[in-house]
């Protein structure tokens, strides 16, 4: 289960995006320094659900820099 959805992210207000961004970048430094000193932890995938989410929201905060707002197409381009 992802820890934030895109929608979810999109509807945030930057500053929000900003905190939230902070605490899951210290909680994955915290996750990654316990592996390292030789621990283990309950669920390995959630570093990897960190990294994403924290992807998800740096290219949200992007677009929205840029003024880009993305389209979702389904099927087939129109000519």
């Amino acid at each position: 289960m992802p820890i934030l959805r895109v929608k979810e992210i999109r509807d945030m207000p930057s500053e929000e995006r900003r905190k939230k961004l902070n605490e899951l970048k210290t909680e994955l430094l915290r996750l990654k320094t316990m592996i390292k000193a030789g621990g283990t932890i309950e669920k390995p995938s959630r570093i990897r659900e960190l990294r994403k989410t924290i992807a998800q929201i740096l290219t949200v905060e992007h677009e929205q820099k840029l003024g880009l707002a993305k389209e979702k197409t389904k099927g087939k381009k129109k000519k």
